[in-house]
């Protein structure tokens, strides 16, 4: 079950925004195995000047106003291969939806089942009624 953030500068088409969230969903599925309807999803647009994403020194420029970040929220126990694939995934998946892959910038924060709540004030996973992913 990830939560996933989407931060981009705004300016791009209904589209292009449903495009680029496709593309996140389906390298997830692919990667990790989630169900399809396993989709939360929050996107964020921003002024140009409220995006600062530089190179942390590596030597590349990104596009001017063209940075989309992803923040995945998930359940620890994956494996750095598979976290690699994800990052590999979302590259290839995203430039289909037109972002340069020096534009994407991805962040990936693990937590456990009791993190997390669906609805009702209840935790579904410590509850039983959702499998916790892995076991």
């Amino acid at each position: 079950m990830p939560l996933v953030r989407i931060d981009l500068v705004r300016g791009r088409s209904p589209e292009n925004i449903r495009a680029i969230a496709d593309a996140v969903q389906q390298s997830l599925v692919n990667v990790l195995k989630i169900p399809e309807r396993d989709r939360f999803q929050i996107i964020t647009q921003h002024d140009p000047e409220e995006i600062i994403a530089l190179d942390a020194g590596l030597g590349f420029e990104r596009t001017p106003n063209g940075t989309v970040v992803v923040h995945i929220f998930t359940q620890r126990g994956r494996s750095t291969a598979d976290k690699q694939l994800v990052y590999k995934m979302l590259a290839k998946q995203l430039a289909e939806a037109g972002v340069d892959g020096k534009d994407l910038f991805v962040s990936y924060f693990e937590n456990g089942p009791e993190d997390w709540s669906f609805a009702d004030g209840r935790a579904q996973y410590v509850e039983g009624d959702l499998p916790v992913p892995g076991r």
